[in-house]
């Protein structure tokens, strides 16, 4: 039974993670949606960088989920 228990809590602590991740993503999913604007007549150039932008916010968010993450390991 002993041994079962850190599985038990490492499956928890993925659980944790997940929903983490899952409440993270929400909360930046409605804050995006709030300054979506459509915008006509783009260029190519306008495209990629909106792309970089992207994938840059798409990393900030990951950094902070795992920053997160951290945090509600080290409280336990």
């Amino acid at each position: 039974m002993d041994e079962d228990l850190p599985e038990s809590v490492k499956k928890c602590l993925d659980i944790l993670e997940e929903n983490v991740e899952i409440l993270a993503n929400l909360e930046f999913d409605l804050d995006e949606e709030k300054e979506d604007e459509l915008t006509h007549d783009m260029e190519l150039h306008n495209l990629y960088d909106m792309t970089e932008d992207v994938a840059e916010s798409a990393k900030l968010k990951r950094a902070e989920s795992n920053f997160t993450r951290r945090q509600a390991e080290d409280s336990l």
